[in-house]
């Protein structure tokens, strides 16, 4: 059945991607550059409407995991199956519009600096999406107004917090109406007093229908809001388990290395560095 989907037509592949609803399946998945091999064997699948939290250290491959889902990065070997449908060998328009229902968020907020907050919005629903300026102006007032930031519609990221910027890069994220939404450590580059504003909206995104798969290193979040928690160490995945279990009862002893050292307020370098 698989290679049938894979011999399809120009013309086919040419149509547009729709999604029927938003799983997602790692087939066999591995990423590599030369012959450094960055994930290998990744095996999983995410349920519609899920939230996954993506944990583990600094360099695990985490945030190159969830890049291969709209192919940000080109899978090396195995698949990523989508509503039941491969999807490594997409190209043109069938990618674009695959990637125009997957909504991603990134650690840097990537806001054009010369558009205000609106304007960061409105640009793809109307270049892309080819919504009229009313339209799309009414959808961006309104996603402002679901992030908190209404009355900041006419101000550039420069005249944004941190924490701002990132609800604005949420706001465009939303403005395509995705099924699937992509944080790739959405606080990472916030000061400690923008985190919270920024996890809030996150909460009210979690369980509204709408499949998260969230790279962080915020515990408590994932502990709160995820459905499932994958662990990943050195390219692989090392565990997947509720919250519950993976915080009080995780199995793999390189699991539980990494909660003492992220869990311990005690925590020093130089105590745990054995650790790493």
């Amino acid at each position: 059945m698989l290679s049938g989907l894979f011999s399809r037509s120009a013309a086919q592949a040419a149509e547009p991607y729709r999604l029927l609803q938003a799983s997602v399946e790692f087939r066999n998945a591995g990423k590599s550059w030369g012959s450094n091999q960055v994930l290998r064997a990744i095996n999983f699948t995410i349920a519609p409407g899920e939230v996954v939290a993506i944990l583990g250290p600094s360099g695990s491959g985490k945030s190159t995991l969830i890049r291969l889902i709209n192919q940000l990065e080109t899978l090396s070997e195995g698949d990523i199956l989508i509503d039941n449908r491969p999807t490594r060998q997409l190209r043109g328009a069938a990618l674009r519009q695959l990637r125009s229902r997957i909504g991603f968020v990134f650690q840097q907020f990537n806001l054009y600096a010369h558009l205000s907050a609106l304007q960061n919005i409105t640009l793809a629903l109307k270049t892309v999406h080819r919504l009229s300026e009313a339209d799309a102006t009414a959808r961006a007032r309104a996603l402002l107004a679901r992030v908190g930031l209404a009355e900041k519609a006419d101000h550039y990221p420069s005249q944004l917090s941190g924490g701002q910027q990132q609800r604005v890069a949420i706001a465009r994220a939303l403005a395509s109406d995705p099924q699937i939404i992509l944080f790739d450590e959405p606080t990472s580059a916030l000061d400690p007093e923008t985190i919270g504003e920024v996890l809030q909206v996150m909460k009210q995104l979690a369980h509204s229908g709408i499949t998260m798969v969230v790279v962080t290193h915020e515990m408590q979040f994932a502990r709160e809001i995820a459905d499932r928690v994958v662990f990943i160490d050195g390219g692989e995945i090392l565990e997947i388990a509720t919250p519950q279990t993976f915080f009080t009862r995780p199995e793999h002893e390189r699991a539980r290395r990494f909660l003492n050292k992220v869990l311990d307020p005690l925590y020093t370098e130089d105590t745990h560095h054995a650790d790493f």
